[in-house]
Formats: C-alpha cells, structure tokens, sequence
C-alpha cells in the first residue's frame, strides 16, 4: 500500500476536512445562531471532542491498513466478519458526492461566470441563483461533470501520484489567498464590527440550539463518519504520530473557519448585507456585496470563488477514494477503474439529483415532498455520518478495548492523556452524537 508522506498526510486530511463545511456552512451557521455564542463552542467542542475523533478514526485505518469495509474485520479480536456493517458508511462518501458535487458545480459557475457578472441589487442576486439552480439543466450537468472529471482524474493517479501533490500544491495556494482577503478586509470600516460579532459572547443568546448546531458542525466540517479520515489513515505511515496530525488537522480548520467568518461578516456590514441569511449567503448575499465593490469586487469574487473550489475538490477526492478502494481490494480492479467506475455512478446519480431540484423536473424527482437533493443530504448528515461516527466510536472503545489501545497510542499520548483520550471517545462523544440525532425528536 503506497503512504503519504508526513506532510502529504496532514495536508490530505486537511484537504478532506477543509471544504464547503469550514468556508460556506460555517460563517452562516455563526450567523444563523448569534456570532459569538456559537463560536465559542465550535472552538471548544472542535479541540476536543474533534480531536478526539479524528484520533480514533485515524488509528483504525493506520492499524488495519485496508478500506473501510475490511478494516473492522482486520482488528476484531476473532475477526468475526458481523464487524463488516460498520462498513455501510463507505456508501456515504458516494451518496454525498451526488449532491456535493452538484454545489461545487455551482461554485465554478460563480468563479468563472458570476464572478464577471455581479449583481447590484437584491432581486438581480437572488434571481441569478433561482435560474441557475432551478432552471439551468444543461449548466448545472456540465458542472457536475467537470467537477466528476477532475475528481476521478486526481483520484485514478492513486495516493501519492494523484491525492498528496493536489493537497501539496492547492492546501498552501488556498492560505495563501484566504490571507490575502483577510488583510484586505481588515483595511475596512466594518471589521471591528465582524470582530465582535465573531468574538463577543452573549449569554443571552446561548440556547440548547446554539450547543446542538455547534456540535453538528464539528462533525460536519471534520468528514467525520463517511471512511475518509480511516482510509486516510491506512495511507499514513504506521508510526504517525496521530495526536499532533489530528491538532494540525483541526487547528488549521479552525483557522480556516475563523478567517472565512471574518472576512464576510466584514463585507457583509460594510455593504449593508444580511449576516443571517442562511445557505444563500455564498450565493446571493456574498456576490451582492461583491457587485457593490465595483472592479474590485470582481477580483475579490474571483478569489473567494477560486478557495471554494479549491477547498471543495480536495474534498471530493477524499469522499470517492474509500469506494474506490473498496471496489480496489475486493474486486481486484486497478486505481484507475475503481475510481472511474465509481465517478460514473455518481455522475449518473447526480443527473437525477439536479432534475430533482428544478422547475420542470422536480416533482417527477421527488419522494414524499423532498428533492433527491434533500434526502441524500439529510441521509447522509442526519443518518449515516451520526451512525458511522458513533460506531467507530464504540468499535475503538470496546473491542479494540481499552489495552489494545494503549499499546497502539503509547509513543505519543501520555498515560494521563490517554485517560482522558479514552473517556471521551467511549463515554462524552458517543452521548454527544446521541444528543445530536435524538434532538430532533425532543422538539
């Protein structure tokens, strides 16, 4: 099995955690839940409970060294294949990519359409995104498909010739202009006023919502529960020091995160935009803002636009390569066609998705009320990713067990660490993913 390099690994998992969750679902998320309040506790919950997980999810990759599937069976004492189950959240990564995919096919239309045409008033922005998502089909396909094409050529050139050198090159390229904005928008009025709706805590505004949306986030953001962190970890050599990849891989998340929150929150108040306007803010508060920055709001879009993508593609490589692999080792396909064979379903997949969200077709693409679009979502979000990561959870925790795992974590988790590692991979962050999906049924 070809491995990442030391570096080549962080940035991978950081290329698979750093996508639309950290710069589209985080600054709305802040701003749909208060700024401040919100924010502290994704800091919190994200250092440890998510450093946590991604150690656990790391490990049984780096010990098993196979796909998702097999590795339960790979390091169950009595290797009883009944562990296999667990491997159902190898379907995850697909049923994501159907709709992922389709956004990411949104941001490239932004990035090398919207970012020449920016709107000036709010009716223009929000009509442009109606006509593109709603009623665009053969836009929105050619999107799916450029996107499905480039993530299946990177992909089929396997871990070191095709993942790590994506992540080596596009990973500094994407800090590197997100810091380039961040001193751009610190040269305006309004990002003291970002900054203290990012940073102020309110206690007023801290409600049970605010905890759960927070909570969801950091399992959201990370790719925790799909197979991409363990098939990541299967790359990693098997000496990796899981504790400082797992703190470089959140730290630099939250970074990321921080830096999008305040960036936006600083456009949107210097040019009047709504810092709670949902999912539309990166496709129609966002460009507004942008349309009213004149030449320069053009090159800004551009180079938001151009992260976005960035940060969506190396996700889309690490959410097919666990399929992939898995057709790989079981079928005995090679890199190439496990991966194209894989792209092509979802790309097919994908085409129904899109219909299921237009004028013309919608109805014909739905099931109960609900687009294809909203139920592979809520699937995966609500469903698979919760259970995936609750039993992996349960899984490290009690039949790798308590010993096997302290012979696995002795080099870099000190016994007192490793206390603490393990009662909140055993006990805190299973209740947490349970408070999470039962939530919903308390309200």
């Amino acid at each position: 099995m070809n491995n990442f390099s030391k570096l080549g690994f962080i940035l991978a998992t950081l290329g698979s955690s750093i996508g639309l969750g950290h710069i589209w679902k985080f600054p709305y998320m802040a701003g749909q839940n208060g700024g401040g309040a919100f924010v502290l506790f994704y800091l919190v919950l994200a250092l440890v409970i998510g450093v946590s997980m991604l150690i656990a999810e790391m490990l049984i990759g780096n010990k098993a060294k196979t796909n998702p599937v097999d590795s339960f069976v790979v390091l169950e004492p009595n290797k009883k294949a009944t562990w296999k189950f667990i491997g159902i959240i190898t379907i995850g990564g697909p049923m994501v990519m159907t709709f992922y995919a389709v956004v990411l096919g949104w941001v490239l239309y932004y990035l090398f359409i919207g970012s020449f045409s920016l709107p000036h008033d709010l009716e223009s922005a929000k009509q442009s995104f109606v006509s593109l998502a709603s009623g665009s089909i053969p836009t929105q396909i050619a999107g799916l498909l450029v996107c499905m094409f480039l993530t299946g050529y990177i992909v089929a050139k396997g871990v070191k010739g095709g993942i790590e050198k994506l992540n080596l090159i596009l990973m500094p390229l994407l800090f590197i202009i997100f810091i380039g904005l961040l001193i751009y928008a610190c040269t305006l009025d309004s990002f003291g006023k970002a900054w203290n709706f990012m940073f102020a805590f309110h206690p007023e505004k801290l409600t049970s919502d605010v905890v759960l949306s927070a909570l969801g986030q950091v399992f959201f953001a990370l790719s925790l529960g799909l197979g991409t962190i363990l098939i990541y970890g299967a790359y990693a050599d098997s000496n990796e020091n899981l504790l400082s990849s797992s703190i470089w891989v959140v730290v630099s998340g939250l970074f990321i995160s921080i830096v999008a929150g305040l960036m936006i929150f600083a456009f949107l108040f210097q040019y009047d935009g709504e810092a709670s306007a949902g999912p539309g803010l990166l496709f129609i508060s966002l460009p507004l803002v942008f349309g009213k920055m004149g030449i320069w709001g053009n090159i800004i879009s551009f180079l938001f636009m151009l992260c976005v993508a960035f940060a969506g593609i190396t996700s889309t490589v690490s959410i097919v390569e666990p399929a992939a692999a898995y057709l790989k080792d079981r079928l005995g396909w090679s890199q190439a066609k496990a991966t194209w064979v894989c792209c092509a379903l979802i790309s097919v997949v994908g085409i129904f998705v899109i219909l299921s969200i237009t004028a013309d077709y919608g109805a014909i693409f739905s099931i109960g009320g609900m687009s294809l679009f909203d139920i592979f979502d809520n699937a995966t979000s609500k469903v698979i990713m919760p259970l995936g990561g609750f039993f992996i959870l349960i899984f490290a925790s009690y039949v790798i067990g308590k010993k096997r795992l302290r012979e696995y974590t002795k080099d870099y988790l000190s016994p007192t660490l490793f206390e603490i590692w393990y009662i909140i991979i055993a006990f805190v962050a299973p209740l947490v993913i349970a408070v999470i999906g039962l939530a919903p049924f308390f309200k």
